[in-house]
């Protein structure tokens, strides 16, 4: 299936005082486009990785890549779960919008993703490793290959087109196993969020985690040495983020910042200036319409994002005011919206008469066990609470600056009414422009236990009326 080419972004003098070319379909024809190069972690915190603060983590070529681009601190996803997440960073529309907001839901057919619309500019498209967007999806790239090892073979099929390459890493995802790297990260050393129970076995699992993220780094760094083998470093633009946040209790499928925070890297030499950072609201719906504007194509019409290419190049400063978030079914139901500002983050709850339903590898872990012993015995502490809490507060609203970890609810203060009234009135009007569904319209049931985090079922059940 082909899709229908959108407008050229750019005359040549436009992309020219951008410092880029027109792409090879164009009626100049000569030029090239650059090369796209994304990777994406499969669940990954942002404060893990040494470019992000953390002393104990062996991320020397991620690193690496930060210290040659810009590094972005406040960038968010629009969902912390995985298939959702990656199918929405390349449609550019928000999981409810694509129809595939639910764990294992996929692409419905004849939806356009990126690298579909870019083949349209010239470019050749591949994928590796994990996919997870359903067949319709899968079918508009042109190369895959399950493995991380065949960059070179992915250049040669190219013959010489710009190249879109999508590796989806299956590190650092659970389970986990020793012996991942042959220097583990020693668990005393690791720092702990204040959620966590301070255990051997807790320890143990963060290290091997740990461990999973050090596995990944090394393959990125062989394929940044592919690309400066073959002289294609300067016309690459490689992005790194991940799909989620960490798979720990209240990260991976919450909206709190550790759920929907992720590292964002653009390295790209000689384009992108090298050890830059921003602190400014970044939202990953803005990839999209990002990496088409540099094949010099329009983003489509239902794309909710804006393109980054003259922020990224440093023309430019960043714009955008707030980043919107969504939770839906993955393993246990939900219905979670969030709005995060640069200082400020609002969490709607739909369902508060029941416990958050944590995704069933978190909940089989040892983190949530030994979370789950502590409150058989009555010991959680406060921030341990939170996990188990029930009823839940329907608004959830955090000071950023005060409160990293998100601990402390300040709906209720009246010192903050404002701020709040101003944060529920841009999810309201993010989720009238979005065509947001409301949480009486399905729901499914879950097949992880709440409270006990026990998985007891398999089978995907299927959404139905409440």
């Amino acid at each position: 299936m082909t899709w229908p080419m959108t407008r050229r972004a750019f005359t040549r003098n436009a992309l020219t005082a951008l410092g880029l070319t027109l792409p090879l379909g164009s009626a100049q024809g000569a030029e090239r486009p650059p090369n796209i190069l994304v990777l994406v972690a499969d669940d990954a915190g942002a404060r893990h990785f040494g470019c992000y603060g953390n002393p104990e983590i062996k991320t020397p070529h991620i690193d690496r890549l930060a210290r040659g681009g810009l590094t972005a601190d406040n960038a968010i996803l629009t969902t912390p779960q995985c298939s959702p997440s990656r199918i929405s960073i390349l449609t550019g529309r928000y999981p409810h919008e694509t129809g595939a907001e639910d764990l294992h839901m996929p692409l419905p057919e004849g939806d356009p993703i990126v690298p579909g619309l870019l083949q349209q500019a010239g470019y050749f498209t591949g994928h590796m490793q994990k996919t997870h967007y359903g067949p319709h999806a899968d079918a508009q790239f042109q190369w895959y290959d399950p493995g991380l090892d065949q960059l070179d073979g992915f250049i040669d099929a190219a013959q010489g087109k710009p190249f879109f390459m999508w590796v989806g890493f299956d590190d650092p995802h659970r389970p986990y196993q020793d012996n991942t790297i042959p220097e583990p990260h020693d668990p005393a050393r690791l720092p702990l969020a204040p959620w966590l129970a301070d255990t051997p076995e807790t320890r143990l699992d963060l290290a091997r985690y740990y461990d999973e993220i050090a596995r990944m780094d090394g393959v990125i760094g062989r394929m940044m040495a592919t690309l400066a083998a073959r002289n294609l470093a300067e016309e690459t633009l490689v992005v790194f983020l991940s799909d989620n946040g960490a798979p720990f209790p209240r990260e991976k499928g919450a909206l709190t910042d550790a759920g929907v925070k992720t590292p964002l890297i653009f390295h790209w030499p000689g384009k992108v200036p090298a050890g830059q950072r921003t602190a400014d609201v970044i939202s990953v719906m803005d990839l999209a319409p990002t990496w088409l504007q540099l094949a010099g194509l329009d983003p489509l019409e239902n794309m909710g994002g804006s393109t980054l290419v003259p922020h990224i190049l440093g023309l430019e400063p960043f714009t955008r005011k707030a980043a919107f978030s969504e939770r839906n079914w993955h393993d246990t139901d939900e219905h979670l919206r969030s709005v995060r500002a640069q200082r400020y983050k609002l969490i709607h709850n739909a369902y508060i008469h029941l416990p958050f339903g944590s995704p069933a590898d978190v909940s089989e872990s040892p983190s949530w066990r030994a979370l789950f012993d502590l409150k058989q015995k009555g010991q959680l502490s406060p921030e341990q609470a939170l996990l188990f809490q029930s009823p839940r507060p329907e608004i959830e609203f955090y000071d950023l600056e005060q409160d990293p970890w998100e601990l402390n609810n300040l709906a209720g203060d009246p010192a903050y009414r404002d701020r709040l009234r101003e944060h529920v009135r841009l999810l309201e009007d993010w989720r009238e422009a979005t065509d947001d569904f409301p949480p009486s319209r399905r729901q499914r049931r879950g097949h992880t236990d709440r409270i006990r985090g026990v998985f007891f079922s398999d089978t995907i059940p299927p959404m139905t009326d409440p």
